[in-house]
């Protein structure tokens, strides 16, 4: 039986910790953990996503941004977080189609995809 997410896994192109480490931690507000030695040697960097679940960065040398799957974040204060996004020069895509919920994409430093939504009841 499935109990929950741990972790979301993206990935990402070699030498781009740095720039992951500035977008994800800076302009998204995530905390970065530590991974464990003998993953660390592996490169890529991981990041609270929530109270339980972890988004890992991984290092793929043959690496080529998805341009459909991506994660989607929950967060509150939806339009004051895309203006956050904008002030760091990151562009959003709003997206009215999903039913109740206030939505936008837009991409990380290396191309993925990702999603905010925010529940209009919960606004």
């Amino acid at each position: 039986m499935i109990t929950g997410l741990d972790h979301i896994q993206l990935a990402a192109p070699p030498g781009s910790e740095a720039a992951l480490r500035a977008f994800y931690g800076g302009v998204l507000g995530l905390r970065e953990i530590p991974k464990p030695p003998r993953l660390a040697a592996r490169g890529g960097c991981w990041f609270e996503a929530g109270p339980t679940t972890q988004l890992h960065l991984g290092i793929d040398p043959g690496f080529h941004p998805a341009p459909k799957a991506h994660p989607a974040f929950r967060v509150t204060a939806i339009h004051t977080y895309a203006q956050r996004l904008l002030t760091h020069g990151v562009p959003v895509t709003w997206d009215g189609d999903l039913p109740d919920h206030d939505r936008f994409y837009a991409h990380d430093p290396v191309g993925n995809r990702l999603e905010f939504l925010e529940h209009r009841a919960e606004q």
